[in-house]
């Protein structure tokens, strides 16, 4: 008995700590893949074929699975949890730097997620944060602002492409707690292929009237695709929406702050970019605050 305790204790320890790391591996360097990509495609035409491929892929997957199609009223939370966490996050992140938005004011902006699922989270799903857990989560925003510190530039921007992450910021907030309260038991890849393919419609309908379709095909552009459509879309989502099932939703937003440190080690690998000290000090930081957020009280 004693035994077979441990053996579970110890299975339950290594998903906890290794669904997080790959979660942020993928989605951090997802923001490396949309530098690869945007040079050779409009924002929103990017967008529109990821999706389309995501979902096309994600569907053969539940197929070969066997998953249950979802029924109509779930199809629907499933869709808006979609259209909140996948387009409008996506759309934001991707039009504000297009419109020159520095990535680190962006990722400074996003990092804010953790504080507001934590602040709705007591109201809407009744999620309960103690002292020490607010803590962390401050912490973690000062890491995040040490690491994208030296990056960020000062001069003239656009406030529209500021309101544009900040939309990206409100859809991942509102989307992840809609993904809590109606998705909990969502198949991951019927659900994810609905999300995807939602997604993609969305996109679709928005490009002519904000955007036009422009795709150069380049290997860096169809290396950024591929790279978008299974780490990103298939694989760093999936790994979301297990922790999100799985845990207390302002606990897993707190692995967010980890995503720009993974987006500079990154581009320093493909793109041979600098990790400067304060980067590093700024990991240091995020993860004492990780550390705090999710301790057991």
């Amino acid at each position: 008995m004693n035994s077979n305790t441990s053996s579970r204790t110890s299975t339950s320890d290594i998903n906890r700590f290794a669904l997080p790391f790959f979660f942020v591996l993928l989605y951090g360097s997802g923001f490396v893949g949309a530098k690869l990509g945007l040079p050779h495609s409009s924002p929103l035409s990017f967008l529109t074929l990821r999706f389309f491929a995501a979902g096309i892929l994600l569907f053969f997957i539940a197929y070969w699975f066997g998953e249950q199609r979802p029924s109509w009223r779930d199809t629907v939370h499933i869709a808006i949890a979609g259209t909140l966490t996948v387009c409008l996050f996506s759309i934001g992140v991707f039009v504000s730097i297009d419109m020159g938005l520095t990535p680190a004011l962006s990722a400074l902006i996003i990092a804010l997620q953790p504080i507001l699922v934590a602040l709705f989270a007591q109201t809407l799903i009744n999620e309960k944060m103690n002292s020490s857990q607010w803590l962390g989560l401050f912490c973690g925003f000062l890491g995040v602002a040490v690491v994208v510190s030296q990056s960020i530039e000062t001069g003239p921007f656009s406030w529209v492409a500021i309101g544009m992450s900040v939309l990206a910021l409100l859809g991942v907030t509102f989307g992840s707690l809609y993904q809590k309260r109606f998705c909990q038991n969502m198949a991951l890849f019927s659900g994810g292929a609905i999300q995807s393919l939602t997604s993609a419609f969305i996109c679709l309908l928005l490009l002519p009237f904000f955007d036009v379709f422009d795709v150069v095909l380049t290997s860096e552009f169809i290396i950024a695709l591929v790279y978008m459509t299974v780490g990103v879309s298939l694989g760093a989502l999936s790994l979301l929406y297990l922790m999100i099932r799985r845990g207390e939703v302002s606990k897993v937003a707190s692995v967010f702050y980890l995503t720009p440190v993974s987006a500079a080690v990154s581009a320093y690998l493909l793109f041979g970019d600098t990790i400067e000290e304060t980067t590093l000090l700024g990991a240091s930081i995020i993860a004492l605050g990780i550390f705090l957020t999710n301790r057991k009280s």
